[in-house]
């Protein structure tokens, strides 16, 4: 992404360690689970490498359009299932919004995107809204009602924990606000 190095670090390691808790959540017993955390791995992942500050690595030509069909496809994957689960409507938007910032990252490498007119592109504002909205009402679930402790701790594992599961994509949200603010 484009930006200082310091912040684009810490995007980095947001994502990847996202990703590495959603290949966690994987080993759950519940099916619609694995799925869910199969994609919001990729997503974690994907973030991670496109957060790569470019001052450090700079992909070479072909990456972008690789990032766009690899989220592409996980885009089709999540039109496909979005029929049956409104969740998936949310990682139909995430993949989405990956393609369009591979694509403007590969059309403009190494300095920031220039804009015919000032202001943010459409695109970006609107994706900007949307995850600007998801962060602010996924934070919100994430306080509890009362001063309760959340589950017992003893018998859920690490991949079953539901709290963790939103605060693992509240953080994606997050990584996707500051992904689509560096365009």
């Amino acid at each position: 992404m484009h930006g200082p190095a310091s912040p684009g670090w810490l995007l980095v390691a947001l994502c990847a360690a996202t990703g590495a808790y959603c290949l966690l959540r994987m080993r759950s017993p519940v099916e619609e689970q694995r799925r869910a955390a199969g994609g919001e791995a990729l997503m974690g992942f994907g973030m991670a490498a496109m957060a790569v500050p470019a001052a450090v690595f700079a992909p070479p030509s072909w990456a972008w359009p690789g990032y766009a069909a690899v989220f592409g496809t996980a885009a089709l994957r999540a039109l496909w299932t979005a029929r049956r689960s409104p969740h998936h409507v949310h990682h139909l938007l995430g993949t989405a919004a990956m393609v369009y910032m591979a694509l403007v990252m590969g059309a403009s490498p190494g300095h920031h995107h220039e804009h015919e007119g000032s202001g943010v592109p459409l695109v970006t504002g609107a994706l900007l809204l949307y995850f600007v909205g998801y962060v602010l009402l996924s934070g919100i679930r994430l306080v509890p009602v009362t001063g309760a402790a959340v589950g017992d701790g003893g018998s859920v594992g690490w991949g079953d924990r539901p709290e963790l599961a939103r605060a693992c994509r509240l953080s994606m949200g997050i990584a996707m606000v500051a992904m689509l603010l560096t365009l």
